[in-house]
């Protein structure tokens, strides 16, 4: 109230009058610049709303394509991973197979070599009774034979023999 006191009418008055004159002025100047300028702002909001729309669903069919790509490649990934196995396996039996038909020949090579030792070893065994047998005969005609001696000529021929075996 005190502050009412301080004030006079005509100041009030004064005061009013050149808040409305002022009001007029910037109606007249500034008010509609003022409301070009908020309503070129609402409309370029609106336009960068719409425009977002419009990304999000550019963004949404995008990520949509993105997903169809990703099985197909998924898919494609999974055929090849499998046609690998599948090859893997084949190449498997393939070295499986050629390991039994390499274990099979060195089977038959080594029965083969053992066959031509064992007759090699025959062969050198029936000289060395051919030798023995002309040695003993060289030594039957050479000595005078009784019947002990023929005998004992006859167990070392045959103790001979054995050791050759």
């Amino acid at each position: 109230m005190e502050l009412f006191k301080l004030l006079s009418a005509s100041q009030i008055f004064a005061q009013v009058l050149s808040f409305l004159f002022l009001v007029f002025v910037m109606r007249i100047f500034v008010w509609k610049k003022f409301l070009k300028i908020l309503d070129d702002r609402k409309a370029r909001i609106a336009s960068e709303l719409k425009s977002i729309d419009e990304a999000r669903l550019e963004v949404a069919k995008v990520m949509g394509e993105y997903e169809k790509k990703m099985g197909s490649i998924d898919s494609a990934a999974n055929a090849k991973i499998e046609e690998a196995v599948a090859e893997g396996e084949r190449i498997a039996k393939e070295i499986i197979e050629k390991a039994r038909f390499e274990a099979e020949k060195a089977g038959i090579d080594s029965r083969e070599v053992i066959s031509a030792e064992i007759k090699k070893a025959r062969e050198g065994l029936k000289r060395d009774i051919v030798d023995i047998t002309i040695a003993v005969a060289e030594k039957v005609i050479a000595e005078k034979l009784t019947g002990a001696e023929d005998r004992k000529l006859a167990e070392d021929f045959i103790q001979k023999a054995e050791a050759l075996k």
